[in-house]
């Protein structure tokens, strides 16, 4: 196998968000996630739930696995047992996201999603992010709308819980004393400067970053001939 892309370190970052999760569902939200949470299955996760996004539980393939009626995903979203990875607009140093709306919401500038289920997401249910274009535009000092709750408004809740950030330059967590955002690793060919520069609020930084891990040779047969052979993912990180 040849050295790993920058998309396949992404895609592997986000698999690791639900390492030895066990029968929780998870719902990925884009391109990258989604290879992650089937590369996560097919490995180290083999109990995880996929979905078809509306009623059935899938395998990694897409074949129908079982069903899953509203209710039931309901019960799972409220009580804990999903892990969802989801987008954002603009996010803060708590982890606080934005999907809705840019500048004023009485009168934004421009209008994005809407703040959909994400508050019932965070408060109910643990919660990481991809963000495949890292820049000051999205990682911001104070996002327009919160939507997506961070540890700074979330006192009290049960299942609150932020894994982590990827984007195509690192993986970030909120293990820091006040649960502000810290530099997890970098992915290969990127330095700490560059990730400061392209963030909009200061960053909790060890002295030492380590490297988003390697993949093994399984899993990027995995990603490259089983999960995506088309290269899909590619689309969404280029390098």
């Amino acid at each position: 196998m040849s050295g790993a892309t920058r998309a396949e370190y992404c895609v592997i970052a986000c698999a690791e968000a639900w390492r030895d999760a066990g029968e929780i569902l998870a719902s990925p939200m884009g391109v990258i996630p989604s290879v992650g949470a089937r590369l996560a299955r097919l490995s180290f996760s083999p109990d995880l739930l996929l979905t078809d996004g509306e009623a059935l539980i899938v395998r990694p393939d897409g074949t129908t696995e079982g069903w899953l009626p509203y209710r039931r995903h309901l019960e799972l979203v409220t009580g804990g047992r999903r892990h969802v990875m989801m987008g954002a607009s603009q996010i803060d140093r708590y982890g606080n996201q934005n999907i809705a709306c840019v500048g004023d919401w009485a009168k934004p500038v421009r209008q994005l999603l809407g703040v959909r289920g994400a508050p019932v997401n965070t408060l109910n249910n643990p919660t990481s992010y991809w963000i495949p274009k890292h820049s000051r535009r999205v990682f911001v000092a104070k996002v327009d709308m919160v939507c997506g709750v961070g540890y700074d408004r979330a006192a009290g809740a049960r299942h609150h819980r932020l894994g982590r950030v990827v984007s195509d330059l690192g993986v970030f967590d909120f293990a820091t004393p006040d649960r502000s955002m810290r530099l997890a690793s970098l992915h290969p060919g990127v330095s700490v400067e560059e990730v400061r520069e392209a963030t909009g609020f200061d960053l909790a930084v060890a002295d030492e970053v380590p490297y988003t891990r390697e993949p093994t040779a399984q899993e990027l047969r995995l990603i490259r001939e089983v999960i995506d052979p088309g290269g899909a993912r590619a689309r969404e990180v280029a390098l």
